[in-house]
């Protein structure tokens, strides 16, 4: 592809979890992979610690992204990513080539940079988007790459913040959204001023309210609504018990309730979404895990929906340490790219006497030790129980660390 073109072809390569899914992104992801050539192992190391939660918010200002990234030291390290903002020149050409077209300026606050904006600005001598050698990463840990995999973290958020809203580029290219919006209505004033002959029969036009100021009109408080109360309710006890033919028992009605009531009180506290986005099978493991410790709990759960009660526990157990990635970890298997496996059979290869690693799927197996890359990008470590493999522990991005704190 030439350079002057950063946009992608029809059908752009799919990436996981959402690095690049607009052209812009892609263009963003592109340009770090691009200066990434030198040491390409760091990226599938960045993935891993984007998708794993280790990177903290963003901060997009003109001209550069910082973010603290948690590293395998207790202070995180602090990254910056440099891009070079545009001139004042640039800008014109950029302002101009959307405001060259209505539709340009609607599509761009519908969440869309049209490629023809691109396309406009480049034939005027600019390039909107940023080329590899524009990306400057940096990063205070003691890694030598260029990027670090911290550094590629934040640069592959940062291209899920320009696919959530193009004006993330127009605010690191030096512009920020009201400034970019005022500049385009003054341009479009300034058209209809040129082409509009002046009519000395027409009255004149009402000049309106600004809507800043019809918004700051004040308004009555509203009523402040209920708070919710301390802890959930309990279910009221059945005043008749269902028919024997609904084969339906009332203890099972009971704790069908009372799990409802504790998913009405997380979505009112907002201490979490209730599990209304589950499927079956891991709304089965989150009710289970809850059951954990109390007599006979998880055993009557398993009778009533037909399961075995040791797998029912094995889904509980992986629930309780790693939630939905663990249960799905347990469960499936996937095959990833055999550049996304490397750390982990590295991490097993270390420890010395063991036999050799046995990869399968997405599954890497040393003697009782198994690790599995989930397609979250976190590894989780199983240990051999009888005929089983059961989870142990929570999951890391880092497999090194899942082996060095796996017992002997």
């Amino acid at each position: 592809m030439p350079q002057g073109d950063r946009r992608p072809a029809a059908a752009p390569r799919r990436r996981r979890r959402g690095f690049g899914l607009t052209w812009w992104g892609e263009a963003w992801v592109t340009a770090l992979e691009e200066r990434a050539r030198l040491d390409p192992n760091r990226l599938p190391r960045g993935r891993s610690y984007a998708r794993g939660g280790t990177v903290g918010e963003l901060a997009i200002s003109p001209g550069e992204v910082r973010a603290a990234v948690q590293g395998r030291r207790v202070r995180p390290y602090q990254v910056r990513v440099r891009v070079r903002v545009l001139d004042a020149g640039e800008w014109d050409r950029v302002l101009d080539a959307i405001a060259a077209q209505i539709g340009h300026a609607a599509a761009l606050l519908d969440g869309e940079l049209l490629p023809e904006v691109a396309d406009d600005v480049r034939g005027a001598g600019t390039d909107l988007l940023p080329g590899p050698g524009e990306l400057q990463p940096r990063c205070s840990c003691p890694d030598w790459a260029d990027p670090c995999k911290h550094a590629a973290a934040v640069c592959y958020l940062v291209a899920g913040a320009l696919d959530a809203d193009p004006f993330s580029l127009l605010l690191l290219r030096g512009r920020r959204r009201d400034e970019v919006l005022a500049a385009l209505r003054a341009r479009r004033r300034s058209a209809k001023a040129t082409m509009a002959p002046p009519d000395r029969l027409q009255p004149a036009t009402d000049p309106g309210v600004d809507a800043r100021d019809a918004y700051q009109r004040p308004l009555a408080t509203p009523p402040a609504p209920p708070l919710p109360p301390h802890r959930p309710g309990q279910p009221a006890v059945l005043p008749v018990d269902p028919p024997p033919e609904a084969g339906v028992r009332p203890e099972d009605l009971l704790a069908l309730a009372a799990d409802a009531a504790a998913r009405a009180f997380q979505l009112a506290t907002g201490s979490g979404d209730g599990g209304l986005s589950l499927d079956l099978e891991a709304d089965l493991a989150r009710r289970a895990a809850g059951l954990l410790g109390e007599r006979r709990g998880i055993g009557a759960l398993a009778a009533s929906t037909g399961m075995p009660s040791r797998e029912l526990l094995r889904w509980a157990v992986t629930w309780q340490q790693a939630g939905r990635g663990g249960l799905e970890a347990l469960r499936t298997t996937w095959q990833p790219a055999a550049t996304d496996l490397a750390e982990g059979r590295a991490a097993l290869d270390r420890p010395a006497g063991q036999g050799p690693v046995r990869a399968w799927r997405n599954r890497l197996t040393r003697g009782g030790l198994q690790l599995r890359l989930g397609s979250d990008g976190l590894w989780y470590r199983f240990a051999r129980s009888g005929s089983d493999w059961v989870l142990d522990g929570p999951p890391s991005p880092e497999p090194d660390v899942l082996v060095a704190d796996a017992p002997r």
